[in-house]
């Protein structure tokens, strides 16, 4: 992937938690600016109940001089959007300048939100679930997760991706018939242009 000003909008879909990672740090390190979207469908290997106790292990972890001063478990309010941003800030050296303006490179969203809707979205083969787990291998989804754990805004976000979806298959549709219709008029100006080239080859010719 070549370094350039515009930010890479990766569609998180089914995509491993950790190899999404660590390609996405990687890229913040070199000075890409990235986007992860639909980050509460990202995957991770695995059965979920083990995967939940393991979380919620995670979770009572806290400082026992003082426990409001962490560790802090983002999940209530940013979803695993910020699950995913905590997971990144650990495969960098967050507490330096470099790795801080490289966190500062990374936006994460839960869903898909304008103007990210209508722009080009790319994968990572390298760390797609189908390529990446064999067959039959367990696995869930880290929204499923989030929102086992606290996470309060599921069916909000699926809801805004069915209309997302439908705008989509609509827009879809509309420029399939526009790119008919192209086809189309440019076969009709062929048609008029023909005679009138053989009359200027003709002129041509003498």
């Amino acid at each position: 992937m070549g370094l350039s000003n515009r930010p890479l909008v990766i569609d998180a879909k089914d995509h491993l938690l950790g190899r999404l990672a660590s390609v996405t740090a990687k890229q913040l390190l070199n000075g890409q600016k990235v986007v992860i979207v639909r980050s509460e469908l990202i995957t991770i290997s695995g059965n979920f109940h083990r995967s939940k106790l393991k979380y919620l292990s995670f979770l009572r972890k806290r400082l026992n001089v003082n426990p409001s001063r962490g560790p802090y478990h983002f999940r209530l309010v940013y979803g695993f959007a910020k699950i995913f941003w905590r997971t990144v800030r650990g495969m960098l050296p967050h507490k330096s300048n470099r790795g801080q303006l490289a966190l500062q490179r990374l936006k994460a969203f839960e869903g898909c939100p304008a103007p990210y809707d209508k722009t080009k979205k790319m994968v990572l083969p390298t760390a797609m679930r189908f390529l990446a787990l064999k067959p039959r291998r367990k696995f869930c989804t880290v929204g499923r997760l989030a929102h086992e754990v606290g996470w309060q805004y599921k069916g909000v976000v699926e809801k805004l991706e069915e209309k997302r979806k439908v705008k989509g298959a609509a827009y879809h549709e509309g420029q399939k018939k526009l790119r008919k219709l192209k086809v189309q008029a440019l076969k009709n100006a062929a048609a008029k242009i023909a005679p009138l080239q053989k009359i200027i080859e003709a002129f041509g010719s003498h």
